[in-house]
Protein backbone atom coordinates (compact mmCIF):
# COMPACT_ATOMS: atom_id res chain seq x y z
CA UNK A 1 0.00 0.00 0.00
CA UNK A 2 1.62 3.03 -1.12
CA UNK A 3 1.46 5.44 1.85
CA UNK A 4 0.86 9.30 2.41
CA UNK A 5 3.22 11.64 2.04
CA UNK A 6 5.85 11.60 4.96
CA UNK A 7 7.45 14.09 6.73
CA UNK A 8 11.21 13.50 7.28
CA UNK A 9 14.23 14.63 9.95
CA UNK A 10 17.30 13.88 8.51
CA UNK A 11 20.40 13.91 10.92
CA UNK A 12 23.61 14.78 9.82
CA UNK A 13 25.94 17.73 7.72
CA UNK A 14 27.73 16.46 5.21
CA UNK A 15 28.36 15.21 1.72
CA UNK A 16 26.21 11.90 2.30
CA UNK A 17 23.19 14.10 4.12
CA UNK A 18 23.47 16.77 0.87
CA UNK A 19 23.02 13.18 -1.40
CA UNK A 20 20.53 11.64 0.53
CA UNK A 21 18.33 14.79 0.49
CA UNK A 22 18.84 15.45 -2.84
CA UNK A 23 17.66 11.94 -3.85
CA UNK A 24 13.95 12.37 -1.40
CA UNK A 25 13.45 15.37 -2.90
CA UNK A 26 12.39 13.93 -6.01
CA UNK A 27 9.90 11.87 -4.68
CA UNK A 28 6.31 12.17 -4.82
CA UNK A 29 6.03 10.43 -1.28
CA UNK A 30 7.70 13.34 0.55
CA UNK A 31 6.00 15.28 2.33
CA UNK A 32 8.46 18.18 4.58
CA UNK A 33 12.02 17.14 4.47
CA UNK A 34 13.76 18.66 8.05
CA UNK A 35 17.83 18.13 7.79
CA UNK A 36 20.18 18.66 11.30
CA UNK A 37 21.80 20.49 11.37
CA UNK A 38 22.20 20.09 7.30
CA UNK A 39 24.78 22.55 5.41
CA UNK A 40 24.37 25.30 2.69
CA UNK A 41 23.52 22.62 -0.13
CA UNK A 42 21.05 20.72 1.91
CA UNK A 43 18.80 24.23 2.81
CA UNK A 44 18.09 23.85 -1.40
CA UNK A 45 16.03 20.16 -0.15
CA UNK A 46 14.46 20.83 2.88
CA UNK A 47 14.57 23.02 6.11
CA UNK A 48 17.80 23.17 8.19
CA UNK A 49 17.31 22.85 11.71
CA UNK A 50 19.70 23.41 14.11
CA UNK A 51 20.73 20.75 16.31
CA UNK A 52 23.12 18.14 17.25
CA UNK A 53 22.26 15.15 16.50
CA UNK A 54 23.69 13.56 19.96
CA UNK A 55 21.23 15.88 21.64
CA UNK A 56 17.94 13.18 21.59
CA UNK A 57 16.24 15.52 23.92
CA UNK A 58 15.94 18.11 21.00
CA UNK A 59 15.68 15.72 18.12
CA UNK A 60 12.56 14.33 19.67
CA UNK A 61 11.10 18.04 20.44
CA UNK A 62 12.09 18.69 16.69
CA UNK A 63 10.48 15.49 15.84
CA UNK A 64 7.05 16.30 17.17
CA UNK A 65 7.27 20.24 16.57
CA UNK A 66 7.14 19.11 13.21
CA UNK A 67 4.94 16.21 12.61
CA UNK A 68 7.86 13.95 11.80
CA UNK A 69 7.02 10.64 10.77
CA UNK A 70 10.04 9.12 10.02
CA UNK A 71 13.55 9.93 11.34
CA UNK A 72 16.59 8.50 8.75
CA UNK A 73 19.91 8.77 10.50
CA UNK A 74 22.57 9.96 8.17
CA UNK A 75 26.25 9.32 10.58
CA UNK A 76 27.05 6.97 12.94
CA UNK A 77 27.39 8.59 16.24
CA UNK A 78 23.84 9.19 17.30
CA UNK A 79 23.05 5.36 16.06
CA UNK A 80 26.04 4.14 18.52
CA UNK A 81 24.62 6.11 21.32
CA UNK A 82 21.25 4.91 20.62
CA UNK A 83 19.18 7.21 19.36
CA UNK A 84 16.64 4.46 17.62
CA UNK A 85 16.45 2.60 21.08
CA UNK A 86 15.31 6.36 22.59
CA UNK A 87 12.85 6.42 19.80
CA UNK A 88 11.38 3.18 20.23
CA UNK A 89 11.35 3.72 23.89
CA UNK A 90 9.32 6.64 24.55
CA UNK A 91 6.16 6.58 24.65
CA UNK A 92 5.02 9.88 22.38
CA UNK A 93 7.98 9.03 19.89
CA UNK A 94 7.58 5.63 19.24
CA UNK A 95 5.24 6.13 16.50
CA UNK A 96 7.88 7.54 14.28
CA UNK A 97 9.69 5.18 11.77
CA UNK A 98 13.53 4.85 12.58
CA UNK A 99 16.05 4.09 9.42
CA UNK A 100 19.05 3.19 11.44
CA UNK A 101 19.32 0.32 13.70
CA UNK A 102 19.34 0.17 17.54
CA UNK A 103 22.50 0.55 19.98
CA UNK A 104 22.84 -3.39 20.17
CA UNK A 105 23.45 -3.63 16.19
CA UNK A 106 24.98 -0.70 15.84
CA UNK A 107 28.20 -2.07 17.98
CA UNK A 108 28.72 -3.56 14.10
CA UNK A 109 30.36 -0.40 13.36
CA UNK A 110 30.80 1.01 17.47
CA UNK A 111 33.32 -1.65 18.47
CA UNK A 112 35.64 -3.40 16.00
CA UNK A 113 36.12 -5.92 18.77
CA UNK A 114 32.61 -6.88 18.29
CA UNK A 115 32.43 -7.09 14.53
CA UNK A 116 35.34 -8.88 14.33
CA UNK A 117 33.37 -11.46 17.18
CA UNK A 118 30.21 -11.83 15.14
CA UNK A 119 32.28 -12.67 11.88
CA UNK A 120 33.91 -15.29 13.37
CA UNK A 121 30.56 -17.01 14.95
CA UNK A 122 29.08 -16.64 11.56
CA UNK A 123 32.18 -17.52 9.55
CA UNK A 124 32.84 -14.30 7.45
CA UNK A 125 35.80 -13.63 6.08
CA UNK A 126 38.02 -10.57 7.46
CA UNK A 127 41.82 -10.54 8.50
CA UNK A 128 43.41 -12.62 11.00
CA UNK A 129 43.41 -10.35 14.31
CA UNK A 130 44.07 -9.61 18.06
CA UNK A 131 41.63 -7.54 20.60
CA UNK A 132 44.35 -6.38 23.10
CA UNK A 133 43.68 -4.04 26.26
CA UNK A 134 46.16 -3.05 29.07
CA UNK A 135 45.95 -6.66 30.48
CA UNK A 136 47.14 -8.69 27.37
CA UNK A 137 49.28 -5.94 26.01
CA UNK A 138 52.15 -8.70 26.42
CA UNK A 139 50.30 -11.14 24.02
CA UNK A 140 49.49 -8.32 21.67
CA UNK A 141 53.54 -7.36 21.19
CA UNK A 142 53.93 -10.95 20.91
CA UNK A 143 51.48 -11.33 17.93
CA UNK A 144 53.07 -8.37 16.03
CA UNK A 145 56.70 -10.19 16.21
CA UNK A 146 55.23 -13.11 13.80
CA UNK A 147 53.27 -10.44 11.74
CA UNK A 148 54.86 -9.03 8.34
CA UNK A 149 55.10 -4.97 7.85
CA UNK A 150 53.02 -3.02 7.31
CA UNK A 151 51.23 -3.57 11.01
CA UNK A 152 47.43 -2.44 11.30
CA UNK A 153 47.00 -1.22 14.57
CA UNK A 154 42.33 0.04 15.25
CA UNK A 155 40.75 2.06 18.05
CA UNK A 156 37.91 -0.04 18.97
CA UNK A 157 35.47 2.63 19.53
CA UNK A 158 34.66 5.69 17.23
CA UNK A 159 37.43 8.06 16.87
CA UNK A 160 36.22 10.29 13.94
CA UNK A 161 37.94 8.77 11.22
CA UNK A 162 41.26 8.41 13.01
CA UNK A 163 41.56 5.71 14.89
CA UNK A 164 43.31 3.32 12.35
CA UNK A 165 46.93 3.45 12.24
CA UNK A 166 48.98 1.51 9.12
CA UNK A 167 53.01 1.35 10.35
CA UNK A 168 55.98 -0.08 8.65
CA UNK A 169 58.04 0.00 11.47
CA UNK A 170 57.65 -2.93 14.16
CA UNK A 171 59.10 -0.67 16.73
CA UNK A 172 56.78 1.78 15.99
CA UNK A 173 54.02 -0.58 15.89
CA UNK A 174 54.90 -1.37 19.44
CA UNK A 175 55.17 2.17 20.46
CA UNK A 176 51.78 2.67 18.68
CA UNK A 177 49.88 0.15 20.50
CA UNK A 178 51.68 1.55 23.94
CA UNK A 179 50.94 4.90 22.78
CA UNK A 180 46.91 3.94 22.25
CA UNK A 181 46.21 2.43 25.09
CA UNK A 182 47.43 5.39 26.91
CA UNK A 183 45.11 7.10 25.30
CA UNK A 184 46.16 8.71 21.81
CA UNK A 185 42.64 8.49 20.81
CA UNK A 186 40.89 8.65 23.87
CA UNK A 187 37.89 5.66 25.84
CA UNK A 188 38.25 4.73 21.88
CA UNK A 189 41.64 3.14 22.27
CA UNK A 190 40.80 1.64 25.52
CA UNK A 191 40.68 -2.04 23.31
CA UNK A 192 43.11 -1.61 20.24
CA UNK A 193 42.65 -4.25 17.28
CA UNK A 194 45.91 -6.21 15.88
CA UNK A 195 45.03 -6.95 12.13
CA UNK A 196 46.86 -8.99 9.17
CA UNK A 197 47.69 -6.41 6.36
CA UNK A 198 45.36 -7.31 3.67
CA UNK A 199 46.41 -7.09 0.23
CA UNK A 200 44.47 -6.67 -2.44
CA UNK A 201 41.39 -3.74 -3.89
CA UNK A 202 38.90 -1.76 -1.28
CA UNK A 203 35.82 -1.59 -2.40
CA UNK A 204 32.46 -0.63 -0.62
CA UNK A 205 29.08 -2.87 -0.78
CA UNK A 206 25.77 -1.62 0.49
CA UNK A 207 22.54 -2.93 1.21
CA UNK A 208 19.11 -1.89 2.62
CA UNK A 209 17.32 -3.98 5.19
CA UNK A 210 14.65 -4.16 7.74
CA UNK A 211 15.88 -7.45 9.37
CA UNK A 212 13.82 -9.92 7.32
CA UNK A 213 15.11 -8.92 3.84
CA UNK A 214 17.98 -6.98 2.06
CA UNK A 215 18.17 -5.05 -1.37
CA UNK A 216 21.76 -4.42 -2.97
CA UNK A 217 22.83 -1.29 -2.92
CA UNK A 218 25.65 -1.70 -5.39
CA UNK A 219 29.44 -0.92 -4.94
CA UNK A 220 31.84 1.64 -5.08
CA UNK A 221 35.65 2.28 -4.28
CA UNK A 222 36.02 5.55 -2.44
CA UNK A 223 40.25 7.12 -2.03
CA UNK A 224 40.99 7.58 1.45
CA UNK A 225 44.36 9.13 0.78
CA UNK A 226 44.99 12.90 0.26
CA UNK A 227 47.77 12.50 -2.62
CA UNK A 228 47.83 10.88 -5.83
CA UNK A 229 49.11 7.65 -6.22
CA UNK A 230 47.41 7.20 -2.98
CA UNK A 231 50.21 8.99 -1.42
CA UNK A 232 49.60 10.86 1.80
CA UNK A 233 47.07 11.04 5.15
CA UNK A 234 44.45 9.39 5.28
CA UNK A 235 41.12 11.24 4.86
CA UNK A 236 37.41 11.00 5.32
CA UNK A 237 37.77 10.20 1.47
CA UNK A 238 39.03 11.73 -1.94
CA UNK A 239 36.49 10.65 -4.40
CA UNK A 240 34.77 7.43 -5.24
CA UNK A 241 33.20 5.45 -8.51
CA UNK A 242 30.03 3.40 -8.60
CA UNK A 243 30.27 0.55 -10.22
CA UNK A 244 33.65 -0.48 -9.87
CA UNK A 245 34.79 -2.39 -13.55
CA UNK A 246 36.88 -4.68 -11.20
CA UNK A 247 33.66 -6.00 -9.46
CA UNK A 248 32.99 -8.49 -11.78
CA UNK A 249 29.62 -10.70 -11.72
CA UNK A 250 31.29 -13.45 -10.23
CA UNK A 251 33.02 -11.18 -7.53
CA UNK A 252 29.47 -10.13 -6.91
CA UNK A 253 28.15 -13.20 -6.06
CA UNK A 254 30.74 -14.01 -3.72
CA UNK A 255 30.31 -10.72 -1.51
CA UNK A 256 26.85 -11.62 -1.64
CA UNK A 257 27.36 -15.41 -0.69
CA UNK A 258 30.08 -14.95 1.33
CA UNK A 259 29.19 -11.96 3.47
CA UNK A 260 25.92 -10.23 2.94
CA UNK A 261 23.64 -12.98 3.50
CA UNK A 262 25.35 -14.20 6.14
CA UNK A 263 26.00 -10.85 7.97
CA UNK A 264 21.86 -10.21 7.65
CA UNK A 265 21.26 -13.94 8.82
CA UNK A 266 23.63 -13.51 11.79
CA UNK A 267 22.00 -10.29 12.98
CA UNK A 268 18.34 -11.75 12.70
CA UNK A 269 19.55 -15.33 14.27
CA UNK A 270 21.62 -13.23 17.29
CA UNK A 271 18.29 -11.14 18.16
CA UNK A 272 19.47 -7.93 16.80
CA UNK A 273 16.88 -6.11 14.88
CA UNK A 274 18.32 -4.23 12.19
CA UNK A 275 16.26 -1.57 10.04
CA UNK A 276 18.46 0.51 7.99
CA UNK A 277 21.36 0.83 5.75
CA UNK A 278 24.73 -1.47 6.31
CA UNK A 279 28.03 -0.41 4.56
CA UNK A 280 30.77 -3.48 4.23
CA UNK A 281 34.17 -2.19 3.82
CA UNK A 282 35.74 -4.16 2.09
CA UNK A 283 39.05 -5.65 0.35
CA UNK A 284 38.96 -7.99 -3.15
CA UNK A 285 42.12 -10.35 -3.13
CA UNK A 286 43.80 -11.05 -6.72
CA UNK A 287 41.55 -14.01 -6.84
CA UNK A 288 38.18 -11.99 -6.67
CA UNK A 289 37.67 -13.10 -2.67
CA UNK A 290 35.90 -10.52 -0.42
CA UNK A 291 37.47 -10.39 3.21
CA UNK A 292 35.57 -7.43 4.89
CA UNK A 293 37.44 -4.72 6.81
CA UNK A 294 35.05 -3.39 8.56
CA UNK A 295 31.25 -2.75 8.89
CA UNK A 296 29.52 0.73 9.16
CA UNK A 297 25.47 1.01 9.95
CA UNK A 298 25.05 4.06 7.41
CA UNK A 299 25.88 5.02 4.16
CA UNK A 300 29.19 5.85 3.27
CA UNK A 301 30.82 9.34 2.34
CA UNK A 302 31.56 9.64 -0.70
CA UNK A 303 30.24 6.75 -2.08
CA UNK A 304 26.48 8.11 -1.54
CA UNK A 305 27.47 11.12 -3.88
CA UNK A 306 27.97 8.17 -6.72
CA UNK A 307 25.29 5.68 -5.72
CA UNK A 308 22.32 8.29 -5.45
CA UNK A 309 22.61 9.49 -8.79
CA UNK A 310 21.98 5.88 -9.96
CA UNK A 311 19.50 5.14 -7.91
CA UNK A 312 16.20 5.19 -10.15
CA UNK A 313 14.39 3.36 -7.19
CA UNK A 314 12.02 6.27 -5.41
CA UNK A 315 14.52 6.48 -2.21
CA UNK A 316 11.25 7.79 0.17
CA UNK A 317 9.11 4.21 -0.86
CA UNK A 318 12.43 2.40 -0.26
CA UNK A 319 12.58 3.44 2.93
CA UNK A 320 9.31 3.10 4.08
CA UNK A 321 9.18 -0.34 2.07
CA UNK A 322 12.02 -1.43 5.17
CA UNK A 323 9.98 0.41 8.09
CA UNK A 324 7.08 -1.77 7.39
CA UNK A 325 8.99 -4.61 6.87
CA UNK A 326 8.18 -4.99 3.14
CA UNK A 327 11.16 -4.77 1.47
CA UNK A 328 10.68 -8.00 0.36
CA UNK A 329 8.06 -6.30 -1.92
CA UNK A 330 10.23 -3.82 -3.15
CA UNK A 331 12.51 -3.88 -6.53
CA UNK A 332 15.64 -1.67 -6.70
CA UNK A 333 16.73 -0.40 -9.97
CA UNK A 334 19.94 1.76 -11.06
CA UNK A 335 20.45 3.47 -14.05
CA UNK A 336 23.56 1.45 -16.31
CA UNK A 337 25.76 4.61 -15.93
CA UNK A 338 28.57 5.06 -14.20
CA UNK A 339 29.03 8.42 -11.51
CA UNK A 340 32.81 9.89 -10.33
CA UNK A 341 32.57 11.69 -7.46
CA UNK A 342 35.45 14.23 -6.96
CA UNK A 343 35.74 16.15 -3.03
CA UNK A 344 36.86 19.19 -3.34
CA UNK A 345 38.80 19.95 0.07
CA UNK A 346 40.38 23.03 1.94
CA UNK A 347 43.93 23.82 1.96
CA UNK A 348 45.91 21.72 4.92
CA UNK A 349 43.39 18.98 5.11
CA UNK A 350 43.39 16.21 6.79
CA UNK A 351 45.03 18.54 9.01
CA UNK A 352 44.84 22.44 9.93
CA UNK A 353 42.83 24.38 7.54
CA UNK A 354 41.21 27.56 7.35
CA UNK A 355 37.31 28.40 7.49
CA UNK A 356 34.94 31.02 6.35
CA UNK A 357 36.40 31.02 2.61
CA UNK A 358 33.91 32.76 0.17
CA UNK A 359 33.02 29.66 -2.84
CA UNK A 360 32.35 30.89 -6.52
CA UNK A 361 31.31 29.13 -9.24
CA UNK A 362 28.39 27.38 -7.21
CA UNK A 363 25.85 28.68 -9.66
CA UNK A 364 26.53 27.40 -12.92
CA UNK A 365 24.79 24.07 -14.12
CA UNK A 366 26.01 21.33 -16.43
CA UNK A 367 24.08 18.71 -17.35
CA UNK A 368 24.06 15.35 -15.69
CA UNK A 369 26.67 16.76 -12.76
CA UNK A 370 25.19 17.62 -9.32
CA UNK A 371 27.64 19.39 -6.80
CA UNK A 372 26.25 18.04 -3.13
CA UNK A 373 27.79 20.16 -0.32
CA UNK A 374 29.42 18.86 2.68
CA UNK A 375 31.87 21.50 4.63
CA UNK A 376 29.70 24.74 3.67
CA UNK A 377 27.55 27.33 5.65
CA UNK A 378 25.31 30.33 4.56
CA UNK A 379 27.23 33.67 5.79
CA UNK A 380 24.81 36.80 5.27
CA UNK A 381 24.17 35.89 1.81
CA UNK A 382 27.29 33.74 0.64
CA UNK A 383 27.90 30.36 0.23
CA UNK A 384 31.41 29.50 2.52
CA UNK A 385 33.81 26.67 3.35
CA UNK A 386 32.99 25.15 7.23
CA UNK A 387 34.76 22.21 6.65
CA UNK A 388 37.83 20.40 5.33
CA UNK A 389 35.21 17.98 2.27
CA UNK A 390 33.93 21.35 0.98
CA UNK A 391 32.11 19.76 -1.73
CA UNK A 392 31.77 16.93 -3.90
CA UNK A 393 31.09 17.20 -7.84
CA UNK A 394 29.09 13.97 -9.03
CA UNK A 395 28.97 13.37 -12.88
CA UNK A 396 27.09 10.22 -14.68
CA UNK A 397 27.70 8.76 -17.90
CA UNK A 398 27.59 6.29 -20.18
CA UNK A 399 31.40 5.50 -19.33
CA UNK A 400 33.54 6.40 -16.47
CA UNK A 401 36.14 8.67 -19.40
CA UNK A 402 33.37 10.46 -19.95
CA UNK A 403 31.98 10.83 -16.41
CA UNK A 404 35.22 11.86 -15.18
CA UNK A 405 35.74 13.90 -18.11
CA UNK A 406 32.68 15.80 -16.64
CA UNK A 407 32.97 15.94 -13.08
CA UNK A 408 36.58 17.57 -13.33
CA UNK A 409 35.53 20.51 -15.75
CA UNK A 410 33.26 21.02 -12.96
CA UNK A 411 35.32 21.07 -10.58
CA UNK A 412 37.33 23.56 -12.62
CA UNK A 413 34.49 25.89 -12.59
CA UNK A 414 34.31 26.45 -8.45
CA UNK A 415 36.55 28.48 -7.11
CA UNK A 416 37.85 29.16 -3.31
CA UNK A 417 41.05 29.93 -1.42
CA UNK A 418 43.49 27.10 -1.35
CA UNK A 419 41.06 25.01 -3.12
CA UNK A 420 42.66 21.05 -3.68
CA UNK A 421 41.33 18.11 -5.21
CA UNK A 422 42.90 15.20 -6.40
CA UNK A 423 43.50 14.38 -10.40
CA UNK A 424 43.63 10.78 -10.71
CA UNK A 425 39.84 9.38 -8.81
CA UNK A 426 39.37 6.66 -11.12
CA UNK A 427 42.58 5.81 -12.69
CA UNK A 428 42.89 2.77 -11.13
CA UNK A 429 39.60 0.95 -12.22
CA UNK A 430 40.61 -0.89 -15.02
CA UNK A 431 43.36 -2.26 -13.78
CA UNK A 432 43.50 -2.01 -9.88
CA UNK A 433 47.34 -3.79 -9.85
CA UNK A 434 49.13 -1.68 -12.54
CA UNK A 435 50.80 1.11 -10.71
CA UNK A 436 51.88 -1.18 -7.85
CA UNK A 437 54.91 -2.38 -7.02
CA UNK A 438 56.01 -5.92 -8.02
CA UNK A 439 56.21 -7.15 -4.37
CA UNK A 440 52.74 -5.43 -3.87
CA UNK A 441 51.79 -7.66 -6.48
CA UNK A 442 53.53 -10.82 -5.61
CA UNK A 443 52.07 -10.89 -1.99
CA UNK A 444 48.71 -10.15 -3.21
CA UNK A 445 49.08 -13.06 -5.54
CA UNK A 446 50.44 -15.54 -2.24
CA UNK A 447 47.73 -14.00 0.04
CA UNK A 448 45.18 -15.00 -2.25
CA UNK A 449 46.35 -18.23 -2.88
CA UNK A 450 46.35 -19.20 0.80
CA UNK A 451 43.15 -17.89 1.08
CA UNK A 452 41.59 -20.23 -1.50
CA UNK A 453 43.07 -23.33 -0.54
CA UNK A 454 41.61 -22.46 3.35
CA UNK A 455 38.14 -21.31 1.61
CA UNK A 456 38.55 -24.90 -0.05
CA UNK A 457 39.40 -27.09 2.46
CA UNK A 458 36.67 -25.70 5.22
CA UNK A 459 34.21 -25.83 2.89
CA UNK A 460 35.07 -29.35 1.39
CA UNK A 461 35.74 -27.75 -2.07
CA UNK A 462 38.89 -29.64 -3.45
Amino acid sequence: MTPRKLNILLLGSGGRECAIAWKMAQSSLLGNLYIAPGNAGTARYGTNLSLDPCDFAAVGQAALENHIDMLVVGSEAPLVAGIADHFHATAELSHIAVIGPGQAAAQLEGSKEFAKRFMLRHDIPTARHLAVTADNLAEGLALLDTLEAPYVLKADGLAAGKGVLIIDGLDQAKQALKDMLGGMFGDAGNTVVIEEYLYGVECSAFVITDGKDYRLLSCAKDYKRVGEGDTGPNTGGMGSVSPPAFITEDTARRIEERVIRPTIEGLRAEGLPYCGFIFFGLMIDYDGNPKVIEYNVRLGDPETESLMPRLKTDLVELLHASAVGRLGEMPVEFVPDVAATVILVSEGYPGAYRKGLPIIGLDTEMENVVVFHAGTKADDGRVVTSGGRVLAVTALAPTLPDALTMAYRRAGQIRFEGVAYRRDIGSDIDDPYANRTPDFVRRAKNQATLYTADYNTKHNRN
